[in-house]
């Protein structure tokens, strides 16, 4: 494995050397291209960019410098650092190493990675309590019926156990948990279809339960194309449609009046200005996708020009002072209509302070506050300027750009929201779901987009700063009245994961950088993005998305919630079966009469008929009304009230159907073999009547949906085909000790299963 270099200055002397022989104080240099090695405090920078998406979640390279900065100021704002883990996008430095290995940001993170304790999932807390309870019953059941057994009836003990221990075989449901499996697996093979996958079999199901969904900004809830959606000129205001990198839509005029003859002559300088000052380029990939390569801002640009309704040529570049963050803008010489013109784009108050130069006409306040309306609506703004020189002209300088700069207008830029994402959040609402936009943009973007997709007020955001000024108590007192969180580190995103639990949330997070892998790993579900998302990211998450898209995870969280009601409908099915054979060996022992079905029998019923038969249930579809239910509160038991008493219910209405049935043959003179036989498959016949009616769990058996779920009848005829090979395959009779029965013994037990069922 190649180990990673860094060009240290050392004695004078530029070495290369072995990354892992770094020590604090070292003076690293920095070029294009490289990895940073530790991390730095940069003392030099030239047009250095530095990308650190896996690290702080910023979406574009940042521009850096050596400028001090306040004690306090977060990672994100951090400009005078270089991070370890990061890379070098443009440019070049020279910083002094601060911090390497287990000191970095990074080793910070991945300590707080092994630091962090993984929650149990609602349904193995759920199935835990289920299990428990159970046991209890049925020992306590147990040890109750052989006292009386064995005080009150004529059994021997030895006699007496064997009843017990067929007893407790009935009442155990010991297909349940592969049941529970299967229909785990079906659920992670539907969101492998729907474009997210799973790793782990819970957390299926957990998604169904979430109350909260934290998710990042840039790329999930937003398309990641930085799109032009404002033109400001000195005489007019324009709105222009259409989203990301495509350059479907048009330029209209804010009072709603397209012009359609022609592109004015101040918006033909502006959009000239943008289209030649730039070093991007726009075209379409193999599937016919619209990309940009080079920087997105100035690919944005050009995506607007061409969306004009006449033609906006980049002219040929005489000469050009490229973009500088010590300076903040870019220019270029260009020739147009027998004219020389300096082209200049850049930072608007940079532009301002050039334009007042000299100039009695340039009116500051108009242009400073329409920035600062831009900025309201989160929007990036991006100033553009002209001079015209002689016609001699061929080089120009920083001193060219003194005097005679005449600003053409403003381009107000932003990651525009996905649409599916905003109908997502709507639909999450509805569901009784709450999102929460933690990323680590500005406050006023962060508010700006959240309006936009209709999350908090545009007023209320809480910054990463203020969070580390509050307790773990504080902060789970404020974390619900925020919805926007911005500016925020991987601690914050941990802590504020802790908060909502603390609060009795069940939460999902997402990202897809090594800075949200611990709050990927506590919280209890953790969403990976698949496209952009970092491997860290991806191993610390139980599911990832295929699509990098919010709204694949509300059709994650309807796929939880059909597994999670299929389970139930399941366990709906299974517990009145085993409870009406424990009523029927349980009347035996009371009433003193011979066992109903033997052990085998049992085992049959359980673990063959029950398995084959509920499999069923994992394929019925999502419950009408299913995203219009809050989700459940965490500490819910998996049988509600309702649920105990319908398994009751329908337990003794199986039980003592099948007693009475039972009863009558005996005293018709019946041997016990042929007694047990009709008797299971009374049980069984029952069983499949009973099927239909745990299909929906509110609803009659009988609706329009009937037949919608093709597996149902497809298991009864495995049914059928089990129970004659139970019966009347001479092996089959010899293991399980049954007889062949006649026809009309088929029939009784179909016409009480068609009156327990209405």
């Amino acid at each position: 494995m190649l180990s990673l270099k860094a060009n240290v200055i050392r004695e004078r002397k530029t070495l290369e050397i072995d990354s892992k022989d770094l020590i604090p104080g070292d003076m690293v240099k920095l070029q294009t291209g490289d990895k940073i090695p530790a991390d730095l405090r940069l003392v030099s920078c030239e047009n250095l960019k530095i990308e650190e998406s896996p690290l702080t979640g910023e979406s574009t390279a940042v521009e850096k410098s050596s400028e001090t900065l306040p004690e306090d100021t977060v990672l994100g704002d951090r400009v005078n650092m270089a991070f370890s883990g990061t890379s070098v996008a443009s440019g070049t430095g020279t910083g002094i190493v601060t911090a390497i290995g287990k000191d970095t940001e990074l080793g910070k993170i991945n300590k707080s990675l092994t630091e962090v304790e993984t929650t149990q999932t609602p349904l193995l807390q759920q199935t835990a309590r289920f299990g428990k309870g159970v046991a209890y019953v049925i020992a306590g059941l147990s040890v109750f019926i052989y006292l009386f057994g064995l005080l009150f009836r004529d059994y021997g003990a030895g006699e007496l156990l064997l009843a017990i221990i067929g007893l407790a075989v009935a009442a155990i449901p010991e297909g349940l948990p592969a049941i529970i499996s299967i229909i785990l697996s079906i659920g992670v093979q539907n969101m492998a279809g729907r474009k997210a996958i799973v790793r782990n079999l819970p957390s299926v199901e957990t998604l169904g339960a979430v109350s909260v969904i934290c998710s990042d900004k840039t790329g999930t809830l937003t398309k990641n194309e930085m799109t032009v959606t404002s033109i400001v000129t000195s005489r007019n205001d324009y709105e222009v449609s259409g989203v990301g990198y495509s350059p479907k839509g048009e330029i209209t005029c804010a009072r709603g009046s397209a012009d359609h003859t022609h592109t004015s002559e101040e918006l033909y300088s502006f959009l000239t200005c943008v289209t030649t000052c730039n070093e991007a380029s726009l075209s379409q990939d193999e599937n016919d996708q619209w990309v940009i390569n080079g920087d997105p801002t100035e690919g944005c640009l050009l995506t607007v020009s061409e969306k004009a309704e006449d033609i906006i040529n980049k002219l040929p570049v005489l000469s050009k002072i490229p973009f500088d963050s010590e300076y903040k803008y870019m220019a270029v010489l260009a020739e147009d209509k027998g004219e020389k013109i300096i082209f200049i784009k850049g930072a608007p108050d940079r532009l301002f302070g050039m334009a007042e130069k000299n100039s009695n006409e340039f009116n500051r306040l108009f242009w400073e506050n329409k920035v600062k309306e831009k900025a309201k609506l989160g929007q990036r703004v991006i100033g553009a300027a002209v001079k015209r020189v002689p016609k001699d002209t061929k080089v120009i300088t920083h001193a060219d750009l003194e005097e005679g700069i005449v600003m053409v207008g403003l381009a107000g830029i932003i990651d525009p929201p996905r649409e599916e994402a905003i109908e997502a959040i709507k639909e999450c609402k509805k569901a009784g779901i709450t999102v929460k936009m933690i990323t680590g943009d500005h406050k006023d973007t962060a508010m700006a987009i959240g309006m936009q997709m209709g999350l908090g007020d545009g007023e209320l955001a809480l910054e990463g700063k203020e969070i580390d000024s509050l307790s773990d108590e504080e902060l789970a007192d404020t974390v619900l009245t925020y919805d926007i969180f911005a500016r925020t580190s991987p601690e914050n995103k941990l802590r504020l994961v802790k908060a909502l639990q603390e609060k009795g949330q069940i939460c999902a997070m997402t990202g897809d950088g090594v800075n949200d892998a611990p709050a990927l790993k506590r919280a209890d579900i953790g969403v990976a993005m698949g496209i952009k998302g970092t491997e860290v990211a991806k191993d610390a998450s139980e599911m990832v998305l295929v699509d990098d898209n919010f709204k694949t995870i509300i059709d994650a969280v309807e796929e939880g919630r059909r597994v999670y009601d299929n389970l139930k409908k399941t366990i709906l099915f299974i517990l009145p079966t085993n409870g009406a054979q424990a009523f029927l060996i349980i009347a035996s022992i009371l009433f003193g009469t011979m066992m109903p079905l033997t052990p085998v029998q049992i085992l049959w019923v359980n673990m063959v008929i029950a398995v084959t038969v509920s499999l069923a249930l994992a394929f019925e579809k999502v419950e009408r009304g299913a995203m219009r239910r809050p989700p459940r509160e965490l500490h819910t038991p998996l049988l509600s009230q309702y649920y105990i008493f319908r398994i009751i219910f329908v337990a003794l209405l199986i039980g003592g159907s099948t007693l009475v049935y039972n009863s009558y043959l005996m005293e018709n003179g019946y041997s016990q073999q042929f007694v047990n036989s009709v008797t299971l498959h009374t049980i069984v016949i029952l069983q499949l009547f009973h099927l239909f009616n745990c299909r929906s769990e509110r609803d009659f058996a009988l609706t329009k949906d009937f037949f919608a779920n093709k597996a149902a009848f497809l298991v009864s005829g495995i049914l059928v085909m089990l129970q004659i090979a139970i019966l009347y395959v001479p092996f089959m009779n010899t293991i399980f000790g049954t007889v062949p029965i006649g026809i009309s013994f088929w029939v009784i037990p179909c016409l009480i299963g068609l009156v327990c069922s209405s």
